[in-house]
């Protein structure tokens, strides 16, 4: 049964063990070296020194056998691995991977590549040594070459930096232990994503690949690119950083092999027939047709070297099949050349056609913007799938945002150093990396896949929350004293206000770990079954507090096992960088009764900084800034998705893929009841729209944005109409068309409405024409004002009318869209439809140029919301607070000092070796947001780790698995060659004698450091 909301969904599930002991592969790489075989081992080359020759004058046929398999998508993970549930999908990934390399042992020509590390281990953890032997030779000899070599063939919409940049540095890791530098991927392989990130290409050029290959662009950008021979080009990656172009392959026949030319076991293409005397002899009309079709895609290319993508989907599951047909493919292709063909097929691989493209010296186009939406025809544009399953979605952050505090706790603790603990970290790991895959975070997945993804999750959280436990209380003890072990319980169900611990005991203390860099605050919102609690911070003063009843609508959810019916309200202030502030709580059993006033009285809430205001039927449609107003209105719509039958793109429906509504769209209601609650704390306003669709508006006390926390569900759906539900944030800004996104949470893209930078586009479905992946927020100003909406989900949005900005936050629909599915996009629970719940946060404000502007205090904000301080709560019932401030420590910091508000601390994570840790610091801004923020800055690393004793420090490409110095990457030059200059350089690689670092706008800067903590 699916979920109601986000973790409800893996409670509901059956959980297996976490299998402790089963990831026993090492976490990275070794301080003192990336390589664990020699790059010259027994005389093999690979990489670049393993490639064909390309032959000038010729036309260069770079034949690349793959195999393209889905981390989940029809079957779940293990299925596809194992094979099983054949009747969903013939696919078996053993069984490719074994074929594979017993074909590639027969011959020493061929040649093979390898994306998926996910199921690439493991399938190595169960081979035999000879088996692990060959494959490593294979490797050094560059005739098995890894591309990606992330966790996961990622999705590029849906899916945050953060998790992103861990999930490479998982992959890579792990390629570099087994297989040194031969392992190192140098190419991205991004063939099935439903559309392309900027910010992904710029993270690939930060990692020190040399170019990426993709299949899915628009189709009108693909035909003016074809006709012009700009399939090619190099990307402007980045607004803000050097050395982020990245060299750009568009596949001709998305990843599948010529047509006609499939010979897998699961294709139904001719073999060649080669037999001297059988009348069944095809070799003359085989190789005809072939160079025909080479011919045309020949001219559609600027160079001379040609890729063909020999695969598909789980092809080689009978390896020999396919290569015996492509051995006989390059035979008779070549023997042509007797006849004056001048056309030269050979086993190639992306990294070598890269390299036969870097010989030619040919210059290249450019783009500096992205490949969104992707349109593959003029009524089908893959934006739904940008908001599709919104609770794992949300559920995915929670997780990414759990592995960070995991993997502070677990680096900290001496009681976590075991390879048992070291496990239990890795299997959020390796969850979070599977999630990240395009068919997971997307939500295009079927049903039982979705559910199983549900469950794998869960037992990550709690195979890491055991980490957690066990290092705070480590982390809590005092030294002189024992005191008994504590549960530090993580409420996952505070999305519906349920917290069994806060609501059933006494007394209960509460400590927030802040993961960031920098001093925070945090608003606690606790359910609990009392009127009135008393809250002392670690210094034994009462913080004052303020209870608010839980909204009517998540009080009465049928699901809700929950005894609580309002929430516990207070201001945890200044916790520490990298560290923890306990706080304990004790119910007082006195008459106060809650603080609320009736909300026919008031139509406003607000603080010194900002108010809003509601009309008369109950919309918020005023804001206030520093006593000057402006029209602001937040409404609920919905489009009703498009029903067809699919046989032609304009009968296409709206499906997981596919957003397309079926008309304008339409009001959920046109009067909303309220009631308003006022404190100290916060101000709120408890909002429903129908029996369906309800929301609280806050604004915190101090705070610059307005917080809405809207709750969707279960859609209805008995008229038989498929619904996709948007809330719009309409103001008097004059936009003139103009908005921005983000990309995976970084930099801003800036996006026109009804407008591509490189084509003329004419758009037959407006509203998902201009629909956009909003990872963490979506903005539009004029010349004086500016409104920003962050997100606590990736969501579809855009901009249809100047001022206005839209965010799908849920959909329901009836029919499949037909891209292979097989199902309809209509999660359902408790025998109804699925219900989500999740925030936006609205700031709105002048874009006066004074430091901090608007920009930096949205990056701030985005910064809080999407790794906030992590709350656990333990029963404190038979410890009173003497004994836990006798017994405690209720306050504590990794960190000397805080890192100034525009560094954020992106890693901190064991390493291979003990006291060996991966770091990263990002800078958060890009040029010109700020005039003192977006500055270079500069951090002294033994200062900040003061606590600890430092012994080396030396830099890392992005994905941690090359040293910096070692980085060097393909130059490629775009049209016209560019005078050479000295490249601006934005800061030195870090040697074991530095410990000062630099960043720049947008910089992010990796480090393997080995130092001692003396905690």
């Amino acid at each position: 049964m699916k979920c109601l909301l986000i973790l409800t969904a893996a409670a509901l599930i059956a959980v297996a063990s976490a299998r402790p002991g089963k990831h026993h592969r090492g976490n990275g790489i070794l301080v003192e070296q990336f390589s664990e075989w020699d790059h010259a081992q027994q005389g093999a080359k690979c990489g670049y020194e393993s490639c064909p020759t390309a032959r000038k004058g010729m036309l260069n046929l770079h034949l690349v056998p793959h195999t393209h398999d889905d981390v989940g998508w029809l079957k779940t993970v293990d299925q596809y691995y194992y094979g099983s549930r054949t009747s969903i999908q013939r696919a078996g990934v053993q069984y490719i991977l074994d074929s594979v390399i017993d074909a590639l042992l027969h011959n020493p020509e061929r040649k093979f590549i390898y994306v998926e590390s996910a199921f690439f281990f493991k399938w190595w953890d169960e081979q035999s040594p000879q088996t692990q032997a060959d494959v490593k030779q294979l490797v050094q000899e560059g005739r098995l070459e890894f591309v990606n070599g992330a966790w996961s063939m990622n999705d590029e919409a849906a899916a945050h930096y953060q998790s992103l940049i861990d999930q490479f540095t998982w992959g890579l890791g792990l390629l570099n232990d087994t297989f040194g530098e031969c392992g190192r991927p140098r190419a991205g392989w991004q063939i099935d994503p439903f559309g392309h990130s900027r910010e992904h290409a710029s993270m690939l050029a930060q990692m020190g690949y040399d170019g990426m290959f993709f299949a899915r662009l628009d189709h009108a950008d693909r035909a003016k690119r074809e006709a012009s021979k700009k399939t090619e080009l190099i990307w402007k990656s980045s607004a803000n950083l050097e050395d982020s172009d990245m060299f750009t392959t568009i596949l001709y026949t998305l990843y599948q092999a010529p047509p006609g030319f499939c010979y897998d076991v699961l294709c139904s293409d001719e073999p060649i027939l080669d037999g001297a005397e059988s009348a069944e002899n095809n070799v003359e009309e085989r190789i005809d047709v072939f160079l025909e079709w080479v011919y045309g895609m020949a001219e559609k290319y600027h160079s001379n070297n040609l890729i063909l993508t020999m695969g598909g989907d789980f092809t080689y599951q009978d390896a020999g099949m396919y290569f015996k047909n492509m051995d006989k493919l390059i035979k008779y292709t070549n023997a042509r050349q007797e006849q004056g063909v001048m056309v030269n097929a050979f086993y190639s691989t992306p990294t070598c056609y890269l390299k036969a493209l870097h010989d030619t010296d040919l210059t290249w186009p450019t783009k500096t913007d992205d490949f969104f939406p992707y349109g593959s025809d003029p009524y089908t544009y893959w934006t739904g799938y940008f908001t599709s399953r919104p609770t794992s979605k949300r559920f995915e952050r929670l997780g990414n945002h759990l592995l960070q505090v995991c993997k502070q706790l677990t680096a900290l603790s001496t009681a976590t150093r075991s390879s048992y603990f070291q496990n239990r970290l890795t299997v959020l790991r390796e969850a979070i990396g599977v999630m990240q895959h395009h068919d997971a975070i997307t939500g295009t997945e079927k049903q039982h896949v979705a559910d199983d993804y549900a469950r794998m999750l869960h037992v990550a959280f709690e195979a890491c929350t055991e980490n957690t436990n066990i290092a705070l209380n480590e982390l809590t003890r005092k030294v002189d004293v024992p005191p008994p072990q504590v549960t530090f319980e993580s409420c996952h169900l505070l999305n519906i206000s349920h917290c069994v611990t806060s609501e059933t005991k006494e007394s209960f203390v509460v400590t927030l770990y802040n993961p960031l860099g920098h001093s925070t605050y945090h608003y606690v919102r606790l359910p609990v079954n009392g009127n009135s609690y008393s809250v002392k911070n670690a210094a034994g003063v009462d913080i004052s507090i303020q209870m608010i009843p839980i909204p009517a609508t998540v009080f009465s959810l049928n699901s809700r096992d929950s005894i609580a019916n309002q929430e516990l309200v207070f201001l945890a202030d200044e916790i520490p960088p990298m560290g923890y502030a306990s706080f304990y709580v004790t119910e007082k059993y006195d008459a106060k009764a809650r603080d609320d006033t009736n909300a026919q009285q008031i139509i406003s809430i607000g603080n010194k900084h900002l108010s809003v205001y509601f009309n008369n039927n109950g919309f918020l449609n005023l804001i206030n800034i520093n006593g000057e107003s402006h029209w602001l209105h937040q409404d609920f719509l919905y489009y009703e998705g498009a029903l067809g039958d699919n046989r032609e793109a304009k009968n296409r429906s709206s499906g997981a893929y596919i957003l397309r509504p079926n008309g304008t769209e339409k009001h959920v209601t046109d009067s909303v009841r309220l009631e308003v609650y006022m404190g100290d704390h916060v101000q709120e306003v408890h909002q429903v729209f129908n029996e369906w669709i309800s929301q609280v508006i806050r604004v915190y006390e101090d705070e610059q944005h307005v917080e809405f926390e809207w709750m969707v569900g279960p859609i209805p759906v008995e008229d038989e109409i498929g619904k996709e539900i948007i809330t719009r944030y309409q103001s008097d800004i004059k936009s003139n068309g103009v908005f921005w996104t983000d990309a995976n949470g970084r930099e801003m893209i800036k996006r026109v409405r009804n407008h591509r930078d490189t084509w003329d586009v004419e758009l037959l479905e407006p509203v998902p024409g201009n629909y956009y992946p909003v990872t963490a927020k979506i903005a539009l100003e004029d010349d004086n004002w500016r409104m920003a909406v962050l997100n606590d989900r990736a969501q579809g949005g855009t901009s249809m009318e100047d001022g206005v900005l839209e965010l799908m936050v849920h959909r329901r629909l009836l029919m499949d869209d037909a891209f292979g599915v097989g199902e309809a996009l209509n999660e359902t629970a408790y025998d109804t439809g699925l219900i989500a719940r999740g925030k936006h946060y609205l700031m709105f404000g002048s874009k006066a140029t004074q430091s901090p502007t608007m920009k930096t205090k949205e990056r701030f904000l985005q910064n809080q919301v999407h790794t906030p301080a992590w709350v656990f709560v333990s029963d404190a019932t038979e410890v009173p607070y003497n004994a836990w401030q006798t017994n405690f420590r209720s306050v504590f910091s990794a960190l000397s000092e805080s890192l100034p508000m525009n560094v954020n601390l992106l890693t901190f994570e064991p390493w291979k070796q003990p006291y060996t840790y991966l770091v990263r610091f990002e800078h958060l801004l890009e040029k010109n947001e700020d005039p003192l923020y977006s500055s270079q800055v500069t951090i002294n690393l033994k200062t900040l780790f003061s606590a600890f004793d430092i012994y080396s420090i030396r830099e890392t490409t992005l994905g941690g698995n090359q040293w910096k110095e070692d980085k060097s990457r393909l130059k490629f030059y775009a049209d016209p060659v560019p005078q050479l200059e000295e490249p601006a350089s934005q800061s030195a690689p870090q040697h074991d004698d530095s410990n000062v670092v630099t960043l720049g706008p947008m910089e992010i800067r990796t480090f393997i450091m080995e130092m001692k903590f003396n905690y």
